[in-house]
C-alpha cells in the first residue's frame, strides 16, 4: 500500500512532547492511573489484580464488549469489535468496505485517515466541505447531490474535529434516511460522543440509526484515556464486522490485556469519568469565551457545540498582516512554547488553527498566546 504522509501526526511527532503547552490537543487531560484503578468495582478490581499478560480474545474481552454495547440503544455485545485504538478501526473498516471502482463521501476538513485510507485502498473520494460561512453546518442536500451510482459509503465525524460542529437532530435524520434509501453504509465517527454541552443535543448513534450504520468509538477522547489505545466499531452489519475481524488478523490480532481491563473499569464508572471531562471542558470554555470576547483582533471563532476542539480564524491584523497560520504557529511556539495546529495540516487554506481545550493548563497556554499576540 502506498499512502500519503499523515500531516497532523508528522506535525505532532515534531512538537507534541517538546512544548510547554499543547493548545491544540484533541483529547482530554489524561486520567491518572491511580484514580482510574480506584474507580474499579469488585469484579473489575479482581480482574486487574489477577491479570495474566497473555494473548486476549481477538474480538475483545466479553465483559468489555458488553460495556461498550451498553453505550448504544440497540447494539448487542456480539455486534462490537474491539481494536487497538480508533486508528486501527478506521484502517480495517475502510480497507474492507471500499476498493477500486467504489466511491465515498467524507466530511472535511477532518481527520486525514477518514479519506486517505479509502484513497489508498483504490476508491474515489469526494470531500464534503464544511464551510465557515454556513457555521460549519452539515449540508445534506449537497451530500445528496454528490452521490454517484458507485457510492458505497458516507463518512461523518460528529461531534466534529476540528470545528466542534454537531448536526441538528433533523439534519442527522435526513442523512440517515438518505443512506437507508440509497443502500449506503454510514460510517459515524463518534469519538467525541458524550461531550455534548447540552445532553439533549446528543444524536442517535450511527449504529442505532440504521442497519448499515457503523459507529466508531474510542477511550481516548471523551473518556480521557488515550494511552490505553482501545477503540471499537459497533454495527448491526455482522458480516461487515466479520470481514473487519479477519483483516485485523494482519494488524494487531488482539487488544492489549491491561488496556482492556482498564477500559472496563472506566466504562463501568463512566458517569464519574465523563463528569470529570465535562468539568475540564466547562471551565476552559469559560476562559475561551472571555478570551474571544476580549481579543477579537487576535482570533474569531464559531463557538463549538460539542467536543474539546474548535477551529478559530486568526485575524492577522497589525504586525501579523501578511502572515499565514503556519508562520503564526511557528513563531508562537518558539516565543512562548505554546502550540497551535495550523489548518494546513488538514489541507485547509486560510488562517484557521485547531485549538484544543481539554487540558488543564489552558489558562497558562492562553496567557502565552495573548502575550505573543499583543506584545
Amino acid at each position: 500500500m502506498k499512502i500519503a504522509d499523515f500531516e497532523l501526526e508528522r506535525y505532532f511527532a515534531r512538537w507534541e512532547f517538546a512544548v510547554r503547552h499543547l493548545l491544540c490537543a484533541s483529547d482530554l487531560e489524561g486520567y491518572p492511573m491511580a484514580e482510574l484503578v480506584g474507580l474499579a468495582d469488585d469484579q473489575s478490581r479482581g480482574l486487574w489484580q489477577d491479570l495474566r499478560l497473555g494473548y486476549t480474545e481477538s474480538s475483545g474481552h466479553p465483559l468489555l464488549r458488553a460495556e461498550i454495547a451498553a453505550l448504544y440503544d440497540t447494539i448487542s455485545p456480539d455486534e462490537v469489535l474491539v481494536f487497538s485504538g480508533a486508528e486501527e478501526a478506521i484502517f480495517c473498516l475502510l480497507n474492507v468496505l471500499v476498493g477500486p471502482g467504489d466511491h465515498a463521501i467524507v466530511t472535511w476538513p477532518g481527520y486525514q485517515s477518514l479519506f486517505q485510507i479509502a484513497l489508498a485502498a483504490g476508491a474515489e473520494t469526494s470531500l464534503h466541505e464544511l464551510r465557515e460561512e454556513d457555521g460549519w453546518a452539515l449540508d445534506v442536500d449537497r451530500i445528496r447531490a454528490a452521490l454517484r451510482p458507485e457510492t458505497r459509503l458516507i463518512v461523518v465525524n460528529a461531534p466534529h474535529n476540528p470545528t466542534g460542529m454537531l448536526p441538528s437532530h433533523a439534519e442527522w435524520r435526513d442523512l440517515t434516511e438518505l443512506c437507508a434509501e440509497a443502500g449506503l453504509h454510514l460510517f459515524a465517527d463518534e469519538v467525541y460522543r458524550f461531550l455534548e454541552y447540552d445532553d439533549s443535543d446528543r444524536l442517535v448513534a450511527g449504529a442505532d440509526a440504521l442497519p448499515t450504520g457503523v459507529s466508531l468509538g474510542v477511550m481516548s477522547k471523551s473518556f480521557a484515556l488515550a494511552g490505553l489505545r482501545i477503540g471499537w466499531l459497533a454495527t448491526h452489519d455482522r458480516r461487515l464486522l466479520e470481514r473487519c475481524a479477519a483483516f485485523k488478523d494482519y494488524t494487531t490480532i488482539c487488544p492489549s490485556a491491561p488496556a482492556e481491563i482498564l477500559s472496563l473499569i472506566a466504562l463501568r464508572a463512566r458517569d464519574s469519568v465523563l463528569r470529570r471531562s465535562h468539568g475540564i471542558i466547562s471551565a476552559n470554555l469559560a476562559c475561551l469565551d472571555r478570551f474571544f470576547g476580549d481579543r477579537p483582533e487576535v482570533m474569531t471563532w464559531i463557538r463549538p457545540r460539542a467536543g474539546s476542539v474548535a477551529f478559530p480564524s486568526l485575524t492577522m491584523a497589525g504586525r501579523f498582516a501578511g502572515w499565514d497560520a503556519d508562520r503564526f504557529a511557528a513563531e508562537l511556539v518558539e516565543a512562548e512554547g505554546v502550540l497551535l495546529l495550523p489548518g494546513s495540516r488538514f489541507g485547509q487554506p486560510g488562517n484557521h488553527v485547531r485549538l484544543g481545550f481539554g487540558r488543564v493548563d489552558l489558562p497558562e497556554a492562553l496567557a502565552g498566546l495573548e502575550r505573543f499576540a499583543t506584545s
